[in-house]
């Protein structure tokens, strides 16, 4: 195993005749890796990820015409409420 330096910042490491370029961060089986081994950036994924299927699924239920309009009231109502306590208890995370 050697490391090379290519033009500045860029590193390579070579394994037998295989050279592999360095990057800032990559995913693996559904993580991101960091080259500084942080987990912030996994935990803002994957915070993004929830709030992201969240959202669709309450579209979906939202937009149903098997629904009353007080129904879907109260459930955009504790989706709005449980949005909120969630964001309150995972830091450097912002609503979209």
């Amino acid at each position: 195993m050697s490391h090379n330096q290519d033009e500045g910042q860029n590193h390579s490491i070579k394994i037998d005749n295989s050279s592999f370029e360095r990057v800032e961060e990559l995913k693996y089986l559904g993580t991101t890796l960091t080259n500084q081994n942080s987990i912030q950036e996994e935990i803002k994924s994957r915070v993004k990820s929830g709030n992201d299927a969240c959202y669709h699924s309450e579209q979906n239920i939202l937009s149903s015409s098997l629904l009353s309009k007080n129904l879907k009231i109260k459930i955009y109502r504790v989706s709005q409420e449980e949005c909120a306590r969630l964001r309150e208890n995972v830091p450097n995370v912002k609503a979209h």
